[in-house]
């Protein structure tokens, strides 16, 4: 779609701040806690913003930083994480938001950013542009009355009631010993750390302030809920470096003696349902991606991250946006890959979306080979691209933006 005459991409100025902050209001339906704004501006510094105008009239807009994301292996790499796009409803359908993140794109690249990444509100727009999820995320409740653990499970102990104010060091460590394992999981600046503490009343919908439990190897971040009379803990973050730490905030927030309903988002591998006499105690209301990702350079993002098993295998990459699509061979050896262009003929042939729905360990090619996105000579190959590109610990986005 070509731009409309009249419409001007550039970066955003101070002067645009007012039309700005009108745009992405209305677009997401949520006026800013005064609180927020600060630490906000050095989340995403304002000069990284990019604009389209139509006169004077800001009408769309996008933003970015830099974030550092743990990929499989427990290695990291920086990404550029986009957040507040935004298109006004009164210039829908003119071009706008290809025009915004071809310059967008234009930057990264410049940059030399393998990875772009962001949290999306809308799942049938960023395909096109080369994205895939590469997240899932599991709301579920648990009718705490009836959840009653196995006599196997274990039963470690350790946790502790905390006042948040005074634990903010402790839950900093502990997320930052969590991330450094976890697929998904960016390192938490101070200003989204800010933004945490301060728990604005818009974060809340209704709940509570933040309660807090602490153990040596993990924490929870929770809220009450009364909802149709019936007193619901709702669980903001929950971060456990160990098995242990896992299964003992488990414990304690099942034995929150007058709450009824527990609601929490689980991986798909989580193990409390199987800590549980009856796994169904734990269920789901829904599923969803929790972060969409596009690689920028082939050879450096899959060169980023390790892998479960040995590998050679030449990918067809098509790219609908940009020019990072190619041929490329991927050679693993004890999970370090080489991956570089090549003129042999693809043994699989896939997009760059697939591509990046694959890199966390999220989603198996299995999966896209079977919905007609994935191309392969023989299923053996399928499978062999698969079981490398699994993780030993589930993606997880660590927070979101």
């Amino acid at each position: 779609m070509t731009l409309t005459p009249g419409i001007t991409i550039r970066s955003a100025t101070e002067g645009d701040a007012a039309g700005i902050e009108l745009v992405v209001q209305t677009a997401f339906g949520i006026r800013p806690a005064e609180a927020l704004r600060e630490p906000y501006r050095r989340l995403f510094p304002p000069e990284n913003a990019i604009v389209a105008v139509d006169g004077d009239r800001v009408v769309g807009h996008v933003e970015s930083t830099e974030i550092t994301l743990t990929v499989p292996g427990e290695r990291t790499v920086s990404a550029c994480g986009i957040a507040g796009v935004a298109v006004a409803p009164t210039h829908r359908r003119r071009g706008i938001l290809r025009a915004m993140y071809t310059e967008q794109h234009r930057r990264i690249e410049a940059a030399g950013l393998p990875l772009t990444i962001f949290t999306a509100s809308q799942g049938g727009i960023y395909g096109r542009f080369g994205y895939g999820p590469a997240i899932r995320e599991n709301a579920v409740h648990i009718d705490r009355r009836f959840a009653e653990f196995l006599p196997s499970a274990p039963d470690p102990g350790g946790v502790e009631l905390a006042i948040l104010a005074e634990s903010t060091e402790q839950v900093r460590a502990i997320y930052d010993r969590w991330r450094r394992l976890t697929p998904g999981a960016q390192v938490r600046p101070d200003a989204r750390w800010e933004t945490t503490f301060l728990d604005p009343e818009r974060f809340r919908k209704g709940g509570t302030d933040l309660y807090a439990l602490l153990h040596q190897d993990g924490y929870v971040l929770y809220r009450y809920h009364p909802r149709d009379r019936v007193k619901t803990a709702s669980v903001v973050e929950i971060r456990t470096v160990t098995t242990e730490a896992h299964a003992a905030l488990w414990r304690t927030l099942c034995g929150l003696d007058l709450v009824t309903r527990i609601e929490a988002e689980l991986t798909d591998n989580d193990p409390l349902p199987y800590l549980l006499t009856d796994p169904r105690r734990v269920r789901t209301d829904n599923r969803y991606d929790g972060l969409w990702l596009r690689l920028m350079d082939v050879p450096a993002a899959l060169g980023a991250r390790s892998y479960q098993h040995d590998l050679d295998v030449v990918l067809a990459v098509t790219d609908p946006f940009r020019n990072a699509g190619g041929v490329f061979a991927l050679r693993v050896r004890d999970g370090v890959a080489d991956c570089t262009p090549t003129t042999r003929t693809a043994d699989i042939e896939l997009g760059i979306d697939v591509l990046g729905s694959m890199y966390l360990g999220a989603y198996p090619a299995r999966v896209f080979a079977a919905a007609n996105r994935l191309h392969a000579k023989d299923s053996g190959q399928v499978r062999a691209l698969e079981e490398a590109f699994g993780a030993e610990r589930d993606a997880v986005l660590g927070w979101f933006f």
